[in-house]
């Protein structure tokens, strides 16, 4: 089965960013596949290589990052909610990119199943 995932909060406000790790995480350790990960409204501060979690506090930036890197999984970031927030390429993570709505319509489109994190 192919998953797409959509991120609608960010790392340190909500538990729904998390909770889209684990789950990537999990589809990439079955027998599944992740076509893509789309951060949008609070969730394009995922993407935010300025974050700066104090000591001791998990570092999701890095870890979605990571994922990105060892699995090869496109993670993209929604242009107009990250202008709004000030998220964009000069400020970007590693393994992001930005780019707009159509991401998110062409990976419901190519997956089984999309599954949403956050309101």
């Amino acid at each position: 089965m192919k998953f797409a995932i959509l991120v609608n909060e960010g790392p340190f406000s909500h538990q729904a960013a998390d909770t889209a790790l684990a789950f990537a995480q999990a589809v990439l350790e079955s027998e599944h596949a992740l076509t893509r990960v789309f951060f949008y409204f609070d969730g394009v501060q995922n993407a935010n290589r300025l974050a700066a979690p104090g000591n001791g506090d998990r570092n999701l930036v890095r870890s979605w990052s990571k994922l990105a890197e060892e699995h090869g999984v496109d993670l993209v970031v929604c242009i107009a909610a990250g202008l709004r927030r000030g998220v964009r390429e000069a400020n970007l993570a590693p393994g992001f990119r930005i780019s707009g709505m159509g991401q998110l319509v062409e990976a419901a489109m190519l997956a089984d199943r999309l599954v949403t994190f956050g309101a």
